[in-house]
């Protein structure tokens, strides 16, 4: 007996939504980032496709770990909760540790530098921040919300903001 497929359309939720979600990005980002590459240095789409695979699987690898990691440190703080310092302190740690990755591998396989890797990975950066946010609406669009955003008829818009419940306009 087959497994049954996923309904992709609005309100998509759960594990398929993670899967499919992790899937578009990952497939699309390693398309756009194999042509920025190739186009950057100069080297084939092929040769920048290899680094492009590479860098999204150790950035996936990297964002299981790291967050399994910085959760079971949470778990043991005293505060509950994710104020501004905490999350600040979750990207910092989460991006820190992507360049110490990822400038040594850009650096050998492109036969750059660590300091031009590290211009590289600041580019990689600031595109991901763009692209992630597109993504994600351009996502939800089509997906619908996850459960933990979608409102309810019985949510006010305002008390749907995070970090202002109950506060009217």
């Amino acid at each position: 007996m087959k497994a049954p497929i996923p309904n992709p359309g609005p309100g998509l939720q759960g594990l398929w939504r993670r899967v499919i979600y992790v899937t578009l990005y990952e497939l699309i980002a390693i398309v756009v980032v194999t042509v920025g590459l190739a186009w950057l240095t100069g080297q084939s789409a092929g040769h920048s496709g290899v680094v492009a695979v590479a860098t999204s699987a150790i950035a996936v690898l990297w964002n299981l770990l790291f967050n399994w990691a910085f959760e079971y440190w949470e778990s043991r703080q005293t505060v509950r909760g994710r104020n501004v310092r905490r999350r600040i302190a979750h990207a910092v740690g989460f991006e820190g540790g992507l360049v110490v990755l990822l400038v040594p591998l850009l650096a050998w396989w492109f036969g750059i530098s660590l300091w031009q890797a590290f211009v590289m990975d600041l580019a990689l950066a600031i595109f991901f921040l763009g692209y992630t946010f597109v993504f994600n609406w351009m996502f939800d669009q089509l997906f619908g919300l996850p459960a933990s955003a979608a409102r309810t008829s019985a949510t006010p818009v305002s008390a749907a903001r995070p970090g202002k419940p109950g506060r009217r306009h």
